[in-house]
């Protein structure tokens, strides 16, 4: 036996001790790389748990609140602020602000179109006028509450302080304001819901149609590879170059289109292509090689003996890409999409070039509406020195956060029945 051994060595076969020291070898290297890969994953999870932790504790927190007027002094025969009608309030706000100021406001929405919580919230920015005078934040909330007190019994005596959720209905129901305690994200809301619409009507059925040509119709000649190759180059550019792109062409080219003029919509002597229009159609060039990208990995990944039973059945080919090809390779498509509307919710350079606005207090109505955005909203209020919009700017990113997740939980949940139904066949 030992002869066999020497025998089997001499044919590069270990030895007994030697292949032990193999093996050995071998548990260390997997165990030391195993630490590596734990190593990673924790520093992601600490990464992660910093970058929350940042964030709820400047969304939560105590606030010392002082008023310029008192509300109770604005009651009419003792009918308290918060209960008078609209009308009430409108000659509150005519008797305490400026002519210029009333037209101004009445300018911008006409007070017979505004409901009772927008005149309600204009009587509390222009003349009650809240303000903040100091915040801080969650985790010095909850442990140094006795300084706090101390500190507000010394310089504000007249403010009173009170826990504040930053995130709260009203911050989701208020249009901006130069005003911390009256600012919501409502119009950057509706801004980037309109935005994600018209992105997902544009690149997906844009991006799977040319992912199917490429994998089932496309021959590959020399044209055919020079776009597959600048598709995946595409994937790689720096998102402010597709805002310049749709700057020279949604924004300027195709002014009358994305204006609304062209409809009759807008008026052609004032409208201008910096609109909800432009705005989805940049993002959706943006992401429009990725999702090609990776429609074309999921059809591609389709057994092609699905293909052969679809065609020896007698279906056409279009048939055996309808029934067979898609439904299969649909999961995969979703998935990517969903990474794809992922990147482009949280853009920002590409609508700072086409020109989204930075303050705006008129929600949107329609694709050729002006508009903002939370990345953007987020932005602008990260970029004032006051502390309170840093709160503000804490609390639009839990509910871009909520946004993103709601829409990647409805891809993930009709992914997920396209699998399901795909089993079930």
């Amino acid at each position: 036996m030992s002869q066999n051994r020497q025998a089997g060595t001499g044919v590069g076969m270990p030895n007994e001790v030697a292949y032990s020291e193999l093996v050995a070898r071998r548990q260390r290297q997997g165990r030391f790389w195993a630490m590596v890969f734990q190593a990673a994953t924790l520093v992601g999870i600490l990464a992660l748990t910093a970058l929350l932790y940042n964030i709820v504790t400047e969304s939560f927190g105590l606030v010392a609140l002082e008023n310029e007027v008192d509300p109770i002094s604005l009651a009419i025969r003792g009918i308290p602020l918060e209960e008078l009608s609209k009308e009430q309030l409108q000659t509150i706000l005519e008797a305490n602000i400026s002519a210029g100021l009333m037209r101004r406001f009445e300018n911008d929405q006409p007070f017979a179109e505004r409901d009772w919580e927008s005149v309600y919230g204009l009587v509390l920015e222009r003349v009650v006028e809240p303000r903040i005078v100091a915040t801080w934040t969650l985790q010095e909330s909850l442990f140094q509450r006795e300084q706090i007190e101390a500190e507000i019994a010394a310089k504000y005596p007249n403010a009173v302080l009170e826990f504040r959720s930053w995130v709260n209905p009203s911050f989701v129901s208020s249009t901006q304001s130069s005003v911390p305690i009256q600012a919501g994200v409502r119009t950057a809301l509706f801004g980037s819901l309109w935005v994600i619409l018209i992105t997902i009507l544009f690149a997906f059925p844009v991006g799977v149609g040319a992912a199917i040509y490429l994998e089932e119709y496309a021959d590959d000649n020399p044209i055919n590879r020079l776009i597959q190759t600048n598709i995946n180059n595409l994937a790689g550019v720096p998102s402010i170059i597709y805002g310049m792109l749709g700057l020279a062409i949604f924004v300027r080219t195709m002014q009358p289109l994305t204006s609304g003029a062209l409809l009759g919509v807008a008026d052609a002597s004032t409208a201008n292509g910096r609109t909800i229009l432009s705005a989805g159609l940049t993002l959706g060039l943006l992401i429009l090689p990725m999702i090609i990208i990776n429609a074309q990995e999921s059809i591609r990944a389709v057994p092609s003996t699905l293909r052969q039973a679809g065609y020896g059945l007698g279906a056409t080919q279009w048939q055996v890409i309808w029934h067979h090809v898609l439904p299969s390779a649909m999961p995969g498509i979703l998935t990517g999409t969903i990474l794809s509307i992922s990147r482009a919710i949280g853009e920002t350079a590409p609508l700072v070039v086409i020109g989204a606005s930075t303050f705006i207090a008129v929600d949107p109505n329609g694709p050729f509406s002006k508009f903002t955005v939370l990345p953007i909203q987020i932005y602008q209020w990260t970029s004032r020195p006051q502390d309170e919009f840093r709160n503000l700017a804490a609390a639009a990113i839990l509910v871009l956060l909520a946004l993103l997740l709601t829409l990647n939980a409805s891809a993930v949940l009709l992914r997920n029945r396209f699998s399901v139904a795909r089993a079930g066949m």
